[in-house]
């Protein structure tokens, strides 16, 4: 796999910035935030639960 430095990837971000434009890419990021987000406070509630499952009852 190649790698990508500093300068491939600020090379790349300005394509995507030419492309889609500056409102799109922040919309896009924010969307991808709050997933993130979301998903790990799913994997939080998950172990959670787990947990409690996991306790033996008495």
């Amino acid at each position: 796999m190649p790698h990508l430095g500093p300068t491939e990837l600020l090379i790349i971000l300005v394509i995507v910035v030419l492309l889609f434009g500056v409102g799109r890419v922040s919309k896009i990021g924010g969307e991808l935030g709050s997933a993130v987000a979301n998903f790990r406070k799913g994997v939080e509630d998950g172990s959670k639960k787990d947990k409690v499952e996991d306790e033996p009852k008495a």
